[in-house]
């Protein structure tokens, strides 16, 4: 498994940070996702083999939301 940080812009309440989470968790081989609306950010494990970073991204792009990779420390 890898992890993944993403810094999503759009959210507007904690009902979008649970709409993200259930949108990225549908997705196969996700294993789980952690959003955040107070920091805007998405953690997200997933299986590389499976998906990449960029497929994540673009899951959340037609619900209205802008999503990008952030460089984790």
């Amino acid at each position: 498994m890898q992890s993944v940080l993403l810094k999503i812009q759009g959210m507007h309440c904690g009902g979008c940070a649970q709409s993200i989470k259930r949108l990225l968790e549908r997705e196969p081989g996700v294993e789980s996702a952690e959003v955040s609306f107070e920091s805007g950010e998405a953690r997200v494990r997933f299986d590389p083999a499976r998906l990449g970073p960029e497929r994540l991204v673009s899951v959340l792009g037609p619900p209205g939301y802008h999503a990008e990779v952030h460089p984790q420390p």
